[in-house]
């Protein structure tokens, strides 16, 4: 069992990331991968915040983003006459179909 079975396994390294929380995380990386394509900061899979290499000096949160609705996103990308205009002309398709259609 082992290598014959499974493969040969790659050299890793493991690096520690912290968040503000203190919580670490440890991630691998393959050994000989160059050190600037290892990522600096990562989204903590505990908290959901940023972790850094630097435990002292962990990232903090940039902004907070308000969770929004997928109403609430329509509502930027649509004016109110938009909105109107799309809905009648989903209700002459649906009342079409339905061979409800009064004009």
């Amino acid at each position: 069992m082992g290598e014959q079975d499974r493969g040969f396994h790659a050299e890793r390294i493991q690096v520690s990331y912290w968040d503000v929380m203190g919580n670490e995380t440890v991630r691998n990386f393959a050994a000989n991968l160059p050190e600037d394509e290892i990522p600096e900061t990562i989204d903590s899979p505990t908290t959901g915040l940023p972790a850094g290499r630097d435990k002292e000096n962990p990232p903090s949160v940039a902004k907070l983003e308000p969770y929004k609705t997928h109403l609430a996103y329509v509502k930027e990308r649509r004016s109110e006459e938009e909105a109107a205009q799309l809905l009648e002309e989903a209700l002459v398709q649906l009342r079409a179909r339905r061979g409800t259609l009064t004009k």
